[in-house]
């Protein structure tokens, strides 16, 4: 096992139950001295666009919330701004303390973080920032830094395969959600020089609405088809990478061409060890999610929460109090620590023809 690379959070009781809708805990414990037990709403926002949000997110949240001995809530917008209205409005009515978000775009994420506001229901901006809105804190990843690790692994991968001039394309996020931006900001940070210079020849370039992965694979073919000598594409999560490479794979063009993700999503592991995905970045959800229960008790308490960094809000004019953790770049060669890391289990992940590619990746 390699010790170092990824830092585990601990203390966290894992054995909870959760649903596949809305968790709901209200059994025993105290999370105050003699006060009423806190209770903490959760907003999560689509099933679709990545997996982590209920394979990793609502598993994690849930243990640390259970861990704090707090009451907790987690739903699922769905990708559905009417109805991720709706839920905030059942939770604040239902008397949560705190409530936390995954807006699906700032102008609805805004809307009811002032609902919240109004009411006196403090408020947590969880992984995206809510731009021009009103939350108290913000827990996330340093997502410049990965957008950053996205653009040094794709570099890695067509040095490796000894790429000349490659043509690289590049499949956005969703323009409405402010982490693409950020993701977008450090991938072009490494990449502009080397269009400037000569180096690489930039290729089409589009934003996926929505994160969607069938919307992707459209504006991938139409990419291919406008520019066939694509040699690279930058996309900046798992799930965009791998409708990038279900149009390749028709094309027996899969492996030949390098395709980035993020979110180490089983999908993009398996991507990897197949050898049709280059890289992902790693982000310790575990963490993350640690790191909002204990600012969502602290704010229950009226008590100031601890945090490492400030992030700006450019629309909103200030500066945002922000919990920020630190993502891991994995290749083929280190996928293992993610599964050591008890991100996903090898159970999932070495399943069929991923057994024997498991094993010569070294996953134990």
């Amino acid at each position: 096992m390699r010790k170092g690379l990824l830092l585990t959070a601990t203390s966290v009781a894992l054995a909870v139950s959760l649903t596949a809708c809305g968790d709901t805990s209200s059994d025993g414990g105290d999370a105050g001295s003699g006060a009423e037990k806190p209770k903490i709403g959760v907003i999560l926002p689509d099933s679709k666009s990545s997996a982590r949000w209920e394979t990793a997110d609502r598993k994690f949240l849930g243990a640390a919330f259970e861990a704090a001995g707090v009451d907790y809530d987690i739903q699922n917008a769905q990708g559905d701004k009417q109805q991720f209205q709706t839920i905030a409005d059942q939770m604040i009515t239902s008397g949560v303390n705190v409530l936390v978000i995954v807006n699906l775009d700032s102008g609805t994420g805004k809307a009811v973080l002032d609902k919240a506001k109004a009411q006196g229901v403090a408020t947590i901006d969880y992984d995206r920032l809510t731009l021009g809105g009103s939350a108290q804190y913000y827990v996330s990843f340093d997502n410049t830094a990965v957008g950053r690790l996205q653009g040094e692994g794709l570099s890695k991968c067509l040095t490796d395969m000894k790429a000349k001039k490659p043509v690289v394309a590049t499949l956005n996020g969703s323009p409405t959600d402010n982490n693409a931006t950020l993701f977008a900001a450090g991938y072009n940070g490494v990449l502009d020089p080397k269009y400037k210079s000569g180096e690489y020849v930039k290729g089409p370039d589009q934003s996926v609405p929505d994160w969607d992965n069938a919307q992707a694979g459209t504006i991938f073919e139409q990419m291919l088809t406008s520019e066939p000598g694509i040699d690279g594409v930058l996309a900046a999560n798992d799930g965009l990478g791998n409708a990038a490479i279900a149009v390749l794979r028709k094309q027996n063009r899969n492996g030949k061409v390098p395709v980035t993700g993020q979110d180490a999503t089983v999908q993009g592991l398996q991507n990897i060890l197949a050898g049709d995905q280059c890289m992902t970045v790693y982000k310790a959800v575990k963490k993350e999610a640690e790191a909002t229960a204990k600012l969502a008790v602290s704010l229950a308490k009226g008590e100031e929460g601890e945090t490492n960094a400030t992030v700006e809000d450019p629309e909103g004019k200030r500066e945002v109090a922000s919990v920020l953790e630190t993502p891991v770049a994995v290749y083929k060669d280190n996928v293992e620590d993610v599964v050591d890391d008890g991100f996903v289990t090898k159970e999932e992940l070495c399943t069929g023809k991923y057994a024997d590619l498991c094993a010569e990746a070294g996953i134990k």
